[in-house]
């Protein structure tokens, strides 16, 4: 036997097996990896014997897998059999995966330790220091005075609900085996699991962080368990119960995970706060209060929107890693939870929790009057609040804080304070490596605090000073972090305001920090002094949810002021619209029985400090408009010079510029135009969705039918040929650059030309565009959107000559309403009489009947459409324009429903296509067209699709999209 002392050394593998890639650190390699396919990864692992460890590590398999599935995943022993399953090899290739090859003379200390978070167990993994405070139950008055401000331990609260009992891992695999849960993981795809399959999952799995049930919609997919447990009295109070449905953000979860998964640093979403209930198994949790970034985590504040992202370790890592290094005095505050104990989080602290052993919990988010100022704050738009309130004065930079007031010495610590780019502000605490000292990271991440105590104060008021001055709720970007979107925040505040007004006081409050509800009142009150419109009564202050600009609905009259772009997109919306009114009259439409009546349009403005109002009828350029540095497209001797085609142009000139771009015209950021309506009677059918019969809703799509017809018949305004070449020709630089691409539009007629010139901008950086969007629109169907969208825009008009050699379309071109949604139709009830002939619309607008918002119209049975609204968006292109938001928004893809509406309408959307130019093909599908305007709409419509057809987020082809979404139009009758 050799003598130890003699045994000759191992020889370290890695220089000749890495070759020129030895200087990388193992951390950068296994991050490569991670953005390779399960394929690539697989030949990788042939080229040598430390790039085979490196390319069959578990880890690496679990992201490569999260990354390609969606829908329901069936685990298979391990990540690599479950990764390879997606990609159906062969049979043999599967079997070949259990035969691991081992290598010595390699040493990674990444590695290692990845390896032993992956196998170390917790079950003594606890503390004796408890520093969140325990009580038992206390009354509501006491929870207030003295629990809501800071984190709590409750005992009490769940002892009679029949979860305290039921909620075991055994129980609830009996009752809900085959249900499938959803999956939280660090993945932008929907995963979800069935019970028995996790379970099975949890009982074999050795991940650094499992996977974790953490679903949102288990009360829709398992309502029993809403019957087993009920929300404390504590928390009744919460104010986003005015919302319904899917306009409702997420705010209940069931919790499940084993030993090791967790939920890593975060602050909940909106500033919210929580409860949190364990009934199974113990939890550790560590808490900081708000502004106070934990060491290991890194903030990104978004310049443009506000967003804000976080980069953090796992909770197992964490705790394993960078608690150990912390001083005394920067531990967070730290609990272990037990069985039937109610945890607290109050607004905007940090929290992060480890399952010590399996659990099984539910918690819910929600807002109440001590926290409905916070997030209202964090809904409003801007960067710096959201920063603050996350990151406390680590979001600023050194002379924000001289800004606002603050120690600027909070700034020196290098290490410690924004490595900040152009576009994006980043708040970083450096993660502690085996290459740092770990002294000096302790001592920096000492420092850090406590420099970030000083001045900080979760204060609405302090918090409040750093919105950005200008903020413009309806133009600033809104967060795509954001819990909700800028529609229901608006119609959120709206319900509160008109629903609870024992509350107004803090909604106003809450209401000019998301809205600058205060400034637009200040406009509102103008225009009714000006207009002798009567004295606004409380109700009347807070601007309704729905629409692009600030609505005000007062009691005979709405007005509108317009903001939504800019002033320059502001004049061109509310021109257009007074121009289509004023043909309406002058053709004698029978649209114009179902629009409502203007009263008054104008525009205010602020002059030597003081308003002034000037009446505009959409004629003639006005002093103060002239003043702006607009560009006039050589039309002020037009009748209505803001009219349709200088819109369309502006269109063209600002396809994909940028918000901010586009709301700033020199001299012209304090000028408003505005218009007043009569309001209608009844109700918007967005309220009313749920309550129609069946045939009332038939009716609908007649009606609908019926009114684009009689929208897409009106008479075009004659076209300044002259005045758009001339445009063109003169255009800058396309908007990232370069020039644009030359669009042949020789043969186009020239009130085409602009449509196809516009389509063509619109589909430069389509890709980039639609992955920013991002889910539910699947990446494999973005790979493929350039070869689906055609080179040549001018093939969807399909142009002939005709017999006097004249280029013609065989598109009409028409007025298109384009944002018919389910919130600009509005339905009044009638009697039965009115409803025998079986045509809504014969019978006609109503004229008695309460108004519209939430007034009630009694036991009324049945309904009928009397006026359609908001013709702000107006335009002239293809009438297929139209059906886009009919179909996805109010039909909500019912086939049906858009039968019954083609038949109503009557009218050829395309005629002689087949006689004529592209010789068919899929130019010559209705369906192609209107998938084509789909994927190229300024709005993500693409994410209404994907979310009302689910199923085909697993799509092949967009062809399977278009037919499945758009395949009724190519048996429509009125296709001559």
């Amino acid at each position: 036997m050799q003598n130890s002392d003699q045994a000759l050394p191992v020889k370290d593998r890695r220089p000749d097996a890495l070759g020129d890639l030895k200087i990388i650190p193992d951390e950068i390699i296994c991050s490569i990896l991670e953005h390779l396919t399960p394929r690539d990864v697989g030949r990788l692992a042939c080229v040598s014997s430390v790039m085979y460890i490196f390319c069959n590590e578990e880890p690496l398999w679990m992201s490569l897998c999260l990354k390609k599935a969606s829908g329901v995943l069936q685990y298979k022993g391990s990540w690599k059999k479950t990764a390879l399953h997606l990609e159906d090899p062969p049979i043999e290739y599967d079997e070949s995966c259990t035969r691991l090859l081992h290598f010595d003379g390699f040493y990674s200390p990444f590695l290692y330790r990845r390896y032993y978070r992956c196998h170390t167990v917790l079950d003594g993994f606890s503390f004796d220091s408890q520093l969140v405070k325990r009580k038992k139950i206390v009354t509501r008055e006491e929870f207030d005075r003295e629990c809501a401000e800071e984190p709590i331990l409750l005992s009490g609260l769940a002892d009679t609900w029949p979860a305290r009992n039921t909620w075991t891992i055994d129980q609830l695999l009996t009752r809900y085996g085959d249900t499938a849960f959803r999956i939280s993981q660090r993945s932008v795809r929907s995963i979800s699991m069935k019970f028995k399959d996790y379970v099975a999952y949890m009982n074999v799995q050795h991940d650094e962080d499992p996977l974790y049930i953490f679903d949102y919609k288990f009360g829709e997919n398992a309502q029993g368990l809403l019957e087993d447990y009920r929300v404390p009295d504590l928390f009744q109070e919460d104010l986003f119960n005015v919302l319904d449905g899917d306009m409702r953000p997420s705010y209940r979860w069931v919790i499940i995970g084993p030993q090791r998964s967790g939920a890593s640093w975060h602050v909940d979403p909106a500033l919210t706060s929580a409860w949190n209930t364990l009934l199974c198994g113990r939890k550790r949790w560590a808490l900081y209060p708000p502004g106070r970034v934990p060491l290991g985590v890194t903030v990104h504040v978004n310049e443009d929107d506000g967003d804000v992202n976080i980069e953090t370790p796992s909770s197992l890592e964490w705790w394993l890693d960078f608690y150990p290094l912390l001083a005394d005095d920067d531990k967070p505050i730290e609990c272990t939870q037990l069985p039937g104990e109610t945890i607290v989080v109050p607004s905007g602290w940090w929290h992060c929790v480890l399952n010590l052993e399996t659990t099984i919990a539910v918690t819910q988010n929600f807002v109440n009057s001590k926290n409905f100022e916070f997030v209202c704050l964090d809904f409003a738009p801007g960067y710096r609040h959201k920063g603050v309130c996350r990151a406390g004065l680590l979001a600023l930079e050194e002379e924000s804080l001289e800004g606002g007031g603050k120690n600027t010495s909070a700034g020196d610590h290098d290490m410690s304070y924004p490595d900040l780019t152009r576009k994006e502000k980043r708040v970083r605490v450096n993660r502690c490596g085996e290459i740092q000292n770990h002294e000096e990271d302790t001592n920096g991440a000492s420092k850090n605090y406590n420099s970030s105590k000083q001045d900080f104060s979760y204060d609405i008021n302090f918090l409040a000073k750093f919105l950005d001055e200008d903020r413009d709720h309806y133009n600033f970007p809104w967060s795509s972090g954001n819990c909700t979107g800028k529609r229901e925040m608006r119609e959120w505040l709206y319900k509160l305001w008109v629903g609870k007004p024992e509350m107004r006081e803090l909604i106003w409050k809450g209401a000019c920090l998301a809205l600058n509800a205060g400034k637009w009142l200040e406009l509102l009150e103008e225009i009714c002094n000006f207009h002798k419109l009567p004295t606004l009564t409380a109700e009347e202050k807070l601007p309704v949810g729905n629409g692009s600009n600030p609505v005000y609905l007062m009691a005979d009259c709405v007005v509108k002021i317009f903001v939504e772009g800019g002033f320059e997109s502001s004049i061109y919306g509310l021109g257009t619209e007074l121009e289509f009114y004023s043909l309406l009259a002058k053709v004698n439409s029978p649209l114009k029985n179902y629009i409502p009546d203007v009263l008054a349009s104008g525009i205010l403005y602020v002059e030597n400090g003081s308003y002034t109002i000037v009446p505009w009828d959409g004629k003639g350029v006005l002093d103060v408009i002239g003043k702006c540095n607009l560009t006039l497209l050589n039309c002020k001797q037009e009748e209505f010079p803001f009219g349709i085609w200088s819109k369309k142009q502006f269109e063209y000139r600002s396809a994909w510029m940028s918000v901010s771009k586009l709301s700033t015209s020199d001299g012209c950021n304090r000028i408003w135009p505005y218009i007043i309506t009569k309001r209608c009677k009844g109700k918007m059918f967005a309220q009313l969705r749920d309550a129609l019969s069946g045939e009332d809703v038939l009716n609908l799509a007649s009606f609908l039918g019926e009114q684009l017809r009689n929208l897409h018949l009106l008479p075009c305004p004659p076209f300044n040929e002259s005045s758009l070449s001339d445009k063109l020709k003169t255009e800058p630089p396309f908007n990232n650059g370069f020039v644009e691409d030359v669009v042949d539009t020789s043969s186009v007629p020239a009130e085409w030309e602009i449509f196809i010139r516009t389509l063509a901008r619109k589909k430069k950086n389509l890709v980039n565009r639609l992955t920013a969007w991002g889910h539910p629109i699947p990446k494999a169907l973005i790979d493929k959107v350039d070869e689906y969208i055609p080179d040549d825009f001018v093939k969807l008009l399909d142009i002939y000559q005709d017999e006097n050699g004249l280029n013609k379309v065989c598109k009409p071109c028409s007025w298109i309403h384009s944002d018919i949604m389910d919130d600009n139709v509005y339905m009044e009830p009638c009697c039965a009489s009115s409803r025998s002939n079986g045509n809504a619309a014969d019978t006609g607008p109503m004229v008695n009947g309460s108004t519209n918002g939430y007034d009630e119209f009694g036991e009324a049975k049945s309904w009928h459409c009397s006026h359609i609204i908001d013709f702000s968006n107006l335009s002239i292109g293809d009438p297929i324009y139209d059906v886009i938001p009919i179909h996805l928004d109010i039909f909500r893809g019912d086939s049906s429903l858009f039968k019954q509406f083609l038949e109503s309408y009557k009218l050829p959307l395309v005629r002689r296509m087949q006689q004529h130019g592209s010789g068919g093909g899929k130019f010559s599908r209705l369906s192609y067209h209107a998938m084509c305007y789909c994927i190229l709409h300024d709005d993500n419509v693409l994410g209404t699709i994907f979310s009302t057809w689910k199923e085909l987020r697993t799509a092949k082809s967009w062809e399977e999209v278009e037919m499945t979404v758009w395949g009724e139009l190519n048996n429509y009758k009125g296709y001559v």
